[in-house]
């Protein structure tokens, strides 16, 4: 017979929930600077607060952690997706860095479409985090994360091969190989949640 939860438990699914729309906020302001450039300033530091808040979460995750016996998932998979989740927004608020450090006038088209892809697995994530703790019908959310992966791998060697394709500056070379890097590693890292959402649900149901 099952324990029923008790509500302190369920704060790690709410949890979560914050978190995932936070990174989902994250993405999506990337995604509008990359299509319409303007003032990367603010956004980057609307980037690092939102990194602060996500930092925070996963602080309160941690903790609860600590001081809890009884957690509705394993421990160690409560652990790996807030760290996971952690780095996605570590990587968005990264590439926000990069375009005002590196001084960038324009992003290419390859640097929009990768945001562009991220943009849309982050609100792929929100929903399936709002639905972990019933762990129903989350299936089509990791498959179509992975495909956005696939398409993320794609723009990303399309866009490396550009670099050398092109008269480009050495310097311009570094500093959009290091963005486009930065926003695959952001990709890929969202798979990595797809796939820690996918074991959870395969071992809790």
């Amino acid at each position: 017979m099952k324990l029923s939860l008790v509500p302190q438990e369920r704060e790690y699914f709410r949890l979560f929930s914050e978190f995932a729309a936070i990174l989902d906020q994250a993405a999506q302001l990337l995604a509008k600077l990359m299509n319409d450039y303007r003032d990367p300033k603010s956004v980057a530091r609307q980037a690092v607060e939102l990194e602060h808040v996500g930092d925070k979460i996963v602080h309160d995750i941690v903790k609860r952690l600590n001081k809890t016996f009884i957690t509705p998932l394993d421990r160690e998979d409560i652990y790996d997706l807030a760290a996971t989740l952690d780095e996605v927004l570590d990587s968005i608020e990264a590439t926000a860095d990069m375009l005002v450090v590196y001084r960038i006038d324009k992003p290419t088209i390859h640097a929009v479409e990768q945001a562009v892809v991220l943009a849309k697995q982050t609100a792929v994530l929100r929903v399936a985090l709002d639905g972990l703790e019933k762990r129903k019908g989350l299936d089509e959310h990791w498959i179509e994360i992975n495909r956005l992966e696939n398409d993320g791998d794609r723009l990303y060697r399309d866009a490396v091969a550009e670099l050398f394709d092109d008269n480009m500056k050495c310097t311009d070379i570094i500093k959009w190989k290091d963005i486009y890097a930065t926003l695959e590693g952001a990709i890929d890292q969202c798979e990595d949640v797809a796939n820690i959402v996918e074991s959870i649900v395969l071992k809790n149901t």
